[in-house]
């Protein structure tokens, strides 16, 4: 699954991760929590990144992370590729 992937302190970059569970879990650290910010993505975060003392990342749609995130698609209620449009919205160069 391609992703948009952002850790702490670094810039936006397009990344791949399988489409599982314990992928999505590894990418961020821990169990994920996902915040949606259009009908086809989401911003997928460490759900208790804050607690855990992690680094501030950045605020999107209104939330501050902490921690690694990531942006993909859905489809239903499945997990798939970021759309492309969110790319140079994030200033993504590809």
């Amino acid at each position: 699954m391609i992703i948009i992937k952002k850790n702490p302190g670094t810039e936006y970059f397009v990344t791949e991760i399988d489409n599982t569970l314990e992928a999505m879990q590894k990418a961020v650290g821990g169990y994920i929590e996902t915040v949606p910010i259009a009908s086809d993505c989401v911003i997928v975060c460490d759900e208790e990144g804050l607690l855990k003392g992690l680094p501030y990342n950045t605020n999107l749609a209104g939330v501050d992370f902490y921690g690694p995130i990531f942006i993909c698609g859905v489809k239903g209620e499945d997990f798939c590729n970021v759309p492309q449009i969110l790319a140079p919205l994030l200033g993504v160069k590809s």
